[in-house]
């Protein structure tokens, strides 16, 4: 099988790439290779100055903003304040922490790394050009989603079977809005990228 590495982007000259969690890990690896391929990134974290310390790392046209996937309220001004974009990378997560709650209540893993990206996706999903694309993990083979009880109030909290629920509804939800965006006649493409295990 051919190998493929960033240095295989094309061009995104012209083109503006939202990506959540971008001040470390993957997200800040993805926006450093979309910086370089001509890119207008925007840099998507929950703490400014993380953020900015990010963007220093750039040289091309960068802008930071503030968004906190565990505040309903955050997700919604960050997408009120959002004129277009072409490409909304939601690779934001936190994995297997101890219990916790978000600012709306939900428990903090399926509030984060699914409802939060659920909810700025569906924000921006008419100002989106291209295309969707949400970071899973193989830990949704762990996952089962217990709508009856998606906050794990009625069983013991496991923190990495809440994880495995939280990867297993982003493939649901993009397999799902994908469909509907084929079915619309539109243009905009929803993908799962799985990045493998990565030392970052």
């Amino acid at each position: 099988m051919p190998s493929w590495t960033a240095a295989d982007l094309p061009s995104f000259a012209g083109r503006r790439v939202i990506v959540t969690g971008a001040n470390s890990g993957l997200g800040l690896h993805t926006a450093r290779e979309l910086d370089r391929a001509g890119a207008s990134v925007v840099l998507a974290v929950r703490n400014l100055d993380k953020g900015q310390d990010a963007a220093t790392t750039m040289t091309g046209d960068v802008q930071v903003r503030r968004l906190d996937l565990q505040d309903l309220a955050s997700v919604r001004a960050f997408a009120e304040e959002t004129d277009s974009v072409d490409v909304l990378i939601n690779n934001a997560g936190i994995m297997a922490v101890p219990y916790a709650q978000t600012v709306d209540g939900f428990e903090s893993q399926i509030g984060t790394n699914h409802l939060g990206h659920f909810a700025l996706t569906n924000l921006l999903l008419p100002k989106i050009t291209d295309r969707v694309v949400t970071v899973p993990s193989m830990m949704h083979l762990l996952g089962t989603i217990s709508c009856a009880d998606l906050n794990w109030k009625a069983r013991p909290y496991s923190a990495w079977l809440a994880y495995g629920q939280s990867k297993l509804a982003n493939l649901l939800f993009t397999s799902e809005l994908q469909r509907r965006l084929r079915a619309a006649g539109s243009p905009v493409r929803a993908v799962a990228a799985h990045p493998g295990y990565s030392a970052t």
